[in-house]
């Protein structure tokens, strides 16, 4: 079982940056492949990056250049640093972790976090 918890959400000016965390407890070592997801009400979850264990990373083209995944191991949080937040950003931000290689795919996380609330205002 792993347990994931989110910090660093909140209210930010477009143009702003914010930096959520994640952070593992439980049988850690048998995690792969880390990623964050974001959702707005009424849509579907959407992939925000992913980070394997080997540091590869992917990120869907509406947030590249803008937002960084990075963990120092296996042992320490997951990081989402965003820049040059827009207000379409606006979503609860989602960790996720799978034991397998990096997927886009929602379904083949077996683990998640409660989620944390950024807000980006114009």
């Amino acid at each position: 079982q792993v347990q994931l918890v989110e910090s660093g959400g909140g209210l930010v000016q477009a143009g702003g940056s914010l930096r959520l965390s994640c952070a593992a407890s439980g049988t850690i070592f048998s995690i792969t492949t880390m990623a964050w997801y974001r959702q707005t009400p009424g849509k579907q979850r959407e992939l925000v990056a992913t980070i394997t264990s080997g540091g590869s990373t992917n990120y869907p083209d509406s947030v590249k250049g803008r937002f960084t995944i990075s963990r120092d191991n296996a042992e320490s949080p997951v990081y989402l640093q965003m820049n040059n937040l827009k207000p379409d950003d606006t979503a609860v931000y989602y960790c996720a972790a799978r034991e397998g290689p990096s997927s886009e795919d929602v379904g083949r996380y077996d683990s998640w976090g409660r989620g944390a609330q950024v807000t980006v205002f114009s």
